[in-house]
């Protein structure tokens, strides 16, 4: 269900990379997600401000403009009727600009348009849409705790719940943290936070061994807590703890 919700999620990413001006630090194509909702949804697409979102309780695409919400269930959905559908909705919405399925980055599987979306596993579908509550639920209280100010992101290409911020005073300090999904570092959806200065990646070698969670200096550089047992306040802990060694 992961691979195939981060295949889905590529279409809310291609509407901002088709309709939207383009940004330099990509943000154009990164997506917002509704805790109320269970959903992830583009930046407005229009004057009109519409959106297009993908629910997670639905298992479905939503174009949502603001006197209507238009569906397409995904189950047993051929890729290329995703795309028609789209583009159906964009011109309804008086979008001229061509609808494009054009990524300018590698994921790590493809799709043809005879690619049919399968609703497999409704269980491991709830528990994703939990992970991404509890996700941003445990970030927004951590930003918020610490006075940092950031936007929470999910960024197509990795699927990663992220957000950045730079500390407001001297020290120059930057950290990123987040839910990623999982990788050759990890085999479960983990938690990471890393530290920087100048965009460079801090150096973790010399941190003390944290009370949950690892750090890590080789590639990724900063700490890791897989999400499986863990709760809030266990991850909003965890951030703390990183944060602090960055900061001293």
């Amino acid at each position: 269900m992961t691979t195939q919700m981060h295949l889905a999620a590529q279409y809310l990413a291609a509407a901002g990379i088709s309709f939207l001006k383009k940004k330099n630090d990509d943000s154009h194509t990164n997506l917002g997600f509704s805790i109320e909702k269970g959903t992830l949804y583009t930046r407005p697409l229009n004057p009109s401000r519409d959106i297009l979102s993908l629910n997670y309780n639905l298992f479905a695409l939503e174009w949502n403009s603001h006197n209507s919400t238009k569906t397409l269930q995904l189950d047993g959905t051929s890729h290329a009727e995703v795309l028609q559908w789209i583009r159906c909705m964009a011109k309804d919405s008086d979008i001229n600009t061509p609808y494009n399925y054009a990524l300018h980055y590698e994921l790590p599987y493809t799709i043809t348009d005879d690619y049919i979306y399968t609703l497999k596993d409704p269980d491991r579908l709830r528990e994703l849409v939990a992970f991404r509550k509890l996700s941003k639920s445990a970030i927004q209280e951590f930003l918020q705790n610490n006075l940092l100010n950031s936007e929470i992101r999910i960024w197509p290409h990795h699927f990663d719940t992220g957000a950045f911020a730079s500390l407001e005073d001297e020290s120059g300090l930057a950290i990123g943290l987040g839910l990623a999904i999982p990788d050759t570092m990890c085999n479960d959806y983990y938690f990471y936070i890393s530290g920087y200065q100048s965009h460079d990646s801090l150096d973790t070698s010399d941190f003390k061994p944290l009370t949950t969670g690892k750090w890590y200096n080789e590639g990724f550089k900063g700490a890791v807590l897989p999400i499986s047992g863990v709760n809030k306040t266990t991850i909003i802990a965890f951030f703390e703890e990183a944060f602090t060694a960055y900061k001293n």
